[in-house]
């Protein structure tokens, strides 16, 4: 969801859509608009459908909204930092740190489900009122629909798997019982894979059957299944890195090339005596400054390469992903970015120390599950 655009920001968070949150609005309208209203209040235009069905859409977009907001909210008032709120084709995701104890895990989770279920009875109950009176039944009819769709989704967030919010207080408790954050998201990554499969399961037959909504149900079950198998794999790294400091990993000393140098200086020289696809430039004080891969240089036309420099090809080092020797190897990980190609660069101060590669990591965390050495061998 990293390619959202922001629109803006709500709590002092960024707040981001994804396209697929249209979707959703147009799906649920769509559904409104053409079964619900002509069914709970017949005989009225067409026009009057669409708009109706518009302003339930809207609305029930708002409600996931406020969903997000209850978990932004709580975490920031409990100190932790949320990075942004991002509503998509399947409701919303509030992407924060981890919270630092079991109960605050707890009180984020909850948050949101509960928001849900209060809205749903706050507009169930708006919509009863109101189509007591003469006149309203459209309005009501859609705020009816709206409650329900609202206490459903507050249900099924309750659901004890991983990533729903139901599986967050699952694992807070475990977490609490246990004392072991790692066993508990573990567990209900476990639950998240199997309830992802019923669901896909059951989107499946039901779209077989000729209804639309078996598509999102299936979409709903793949993604908690794919949601579910990264968290299972995050907390086995998590515990196979457990206490590891990035200097225990790191290679040294590190092959590099200088920044400066031409694209032709450098096919002519070091290039023909590396067996790197990836290495990390020095500046002229000798300071790391970018990432070059390699297969970056092969894009550079030849007459441009006797005054183009490694530099202006490789990654700065601004989007590689750095840590300190002393740094925890588990945060480096999770801090890996797309441009550093896999590769952690070790900085004590503004000298390059080391290099930690995708390579490193699976080898270290192989010993560690056999009961091996959990330093590598330099």
């Amino acid at each position: 969801m990293s390619n959202a655009p922001q629109l803006g920001r709500i709590l002092g968070v960024p707040l981001r859509i994804h396209w697929t949150a249209l979707v959703l609005v147009f799906l649920f309208g769509y559904g409104l608009g053409s079964r619900t209203l002509p069914r709970w209040t017949p005989e009225r235009s067409q026009a009057a459908y669409t708009a109706a069905a518009l302003i339930g859409a809207l609305l029930l977009l708002l409600s996931l909204l406020a969903h997000e907001c209850a978990h932004a909210f709580v975490a920031r008032r409990k100190g932790i930092p949320v990075r942004h709120v991002t509503l998509w084709g399947l409701g919303g995701m509030t992407e924060m740190d981890k919270p630092p104890a079991p109960g605050v895990a707890f009180l984020v989770a909850v948050s949101g489900p509960l928001t849900s279920l209060v809205v749903g009875g706050a507009a169930l109950g708006a919509g009863v009122g109101l189509g007591a009176g003469p006149g309203w039944e459209m309005p009501a009819a859609v705020l009816v629909w709206l409650g329900w769709a609202n206490l459903l989704l507050g249900a099924f967030n309750l659901l004890p798997a991983a990533p729903l919010d139901g599986g967050r207080v699952v694992q807070a408790a475990m977490w609490w019982r246990t004392g072991d954050r790692e066993r508990a998201e573990l567990a209900v990554g476990r639950s998240g894979q199997i309830l992802g499969l019923v669901l896909a399961a059951l989107g499946w037959i039901v779209l077989l059957r000729g209804a639309l909504g078996g598509l999102w149900l299936t979409f709903a079950g793949l993604f908690i299944m794919v949601v579910a198998k990264a968290q299972r794999q995050q907390a086995a790294l998590s515990t196979a890195l457990n206490g590891l400091r990035a200097g225990d990993t790191m290679s040294s000393p590190v092959e590099t090339a200088p920044d400066w140098a031409t694209v032709r200086q450098f096919i002519d020289g070091p290039a023909t005596r590396t067996r790197r696809s990836v290495l990390p430039l020095l500046d002229f004080e000798g300071r790391p400054s970018s990432l070059l891969h390699l297969s970056q240089l092969a894009r550079i036309p030849v007459g441009q390469r006797e005054t183009v420099r490694l530099r202006d090809v490789a990654t700065p080092l601004s989007r590689c992903t750095t840590c300190a020797p002393d740094d925890l190897l588990v945060d480096a990980v999770k801090n890996l970015r797309a441009g550093s190609g896999g590769r952690i660069l070790v900085v004590d101060g503004h000298a390059l120390t080391g290099i930690i590669t995708t390579r490193d990591i699976t080898r270290l965390v192989q010993r560690r599950q056999l009961g091996g050495n959990e330093h590598k061998d330099n």
